[in-house]
């Protein structure tokens, strides 16, 4: 029963620390949200952000993506 509650704790620990791009990552922007367009240059993504979404619970990375906060921001020139 105990080693039941761990396991049960263990995946909704994990669970709740999925998308770390879409928890910790701030306010989506436009820029994140929209697919760039022929002949656009391609969006960046967060290296960090994908490489914690695939150790802690990888189907956070689909989230991240569909929510556009893989991304990082507009780059101000």
């Amino acid at each position: 029963m105990k080693r039941t509650i761990k396991v049960l704790a263990g995946v909704l620990l994990s669970i709740s620390l999925t998308s770390c791009a879409t928890v910790f990552g701030g306010k989506i922007t436009p820029y994140q949200r929209i697919t760039p367009g022929d002949g656009q240059p391609q969006r960046d993504v967060r290296v960090a952000a994908l490489i914690f979404d695939i150790i802690l619970f990888w189907p956070g990375t689909i989230v991240d993506f569909a929510t556009g906060a893989i991304y990082k921001p507009e780059q101000k020139k």
